[in-house]
């Protein structure tokens, strides 16, 4: 059982102790939901019906813009269960990967992996030398690293000159008080990162932004769209290892992401950095 004090008072201090309890007690409201192992939202393009082949869009979306097909050792930073790594080792099949997590518990969900690298080490303190890597990735994990320029100056240090860091995470794009995000404010369990503070501390760290996409209208909108016209059984679901409250909460969260991704409130960008 989740008692809510807990994921209330996690979600506020959003600590590394209480993002990797969060984690574990509400990251398999998405396995439920989806039958699948990827945590992150998803591209939903006009075709895509269910979140698993949204998932997979995404990471491919992702890798493309990443150029991994030209690189040959890459660190997934935040990796979560590894599904990401997965899918880019079996469609970059030249590519070393690494998968850096401070959650042991989900490192070892994804320990039988061959050929993927497993380090329990934080996101500001990299297990690897100077100048040794041609790719930093962080899919959807960024809006959780505290401080966040911590990160970058890490990602600067072990990418080669040649290297790319590349990013994907949510953001606002306005003020984000508590009256505009609602129960977002909550539930929204990172750090609400400004698209212009991120950008500031990537140019401030080092790198050049090659590439800027914003794609909030192919993330937000269709997963609250789906999530809406499938609630009858993915409710069903969820209500096998979770109390009714949850189901509720998880409800009234995805009508307020909906919302002010509407309102342009947040958005989700995609960040190509070169050095």
């Amino acid at each position: 059982m989740i008692n809510p004090l807990d994921v209330f008072l996690w979600s506020v201090r959003k600590n590394e102790k209480d993002v990797i309890n969060l984690y574990n007690s509400l990251s398999p409201i998405m396995q439920l939901a989806t039958g699948g192992s990827m945590l992150n939202f998803g591209y939903w393009a006009k075709n895509t019906t269910d979140p698993i082949t949204a998932q997979k869009s995404m990471c491919s979306y992702f890798g493309k813009l990443a150029e991994l097909e030209k690189a040959k050792n890459a660190i997934d930073v935040g990796s979560g269960l590894s599904a990401p790594a997965i899918f880019w080792r079996n469609s970059y099949d030249k590519l070393n990967l690494f998968c850096v997590n401070t959650n042991y518990d989900q490192l070892s969900f994804s320990g039988h992996e061959t050929n993927l690298e497993f380090l329990n080490s934080t996101s500001t303190k990299l297990p690897f030398s100077n100048n040794s890597v041609d790719r930093v990735l962080a899919l959807e994990s960024a809006q959780h690293f505290k401080p966040l320029k911590d990160f970058i100056s890490e990602s600067k240090r072990v990418l080669k000159n040649d290297g790319l860091l590349i990013l994907a995470l949510p953001v606002t794009l306005r003020s984000t008080s508590a009256w505009k995000l609602g129960i977002l404010k909550f539930t929204w369990s990172s750090e609400h990162y400004g698209l212009d503070h991120v950008k500031e501390l990537i140019t401030s760290g080092g790198f050049i932004i090659e590439d800027e996409q914003l794609i909030g209208k192919n993330v937000y909108e269709p997963l609250a769209n789906y999530y809406l016209e499938n609630r009858t059984k993915l409710k069903k679901l969820i209500l096998q290892k979770y109390p009714n409250y949850v189901e509720k909460i998880l409800y009234t969260s995805i009508l307020k992401m909906k919302n002010v991704s509407e309102q342009k409130i947040i958005d989700y960008v995609v960040l190509k950095c070169r050095m």
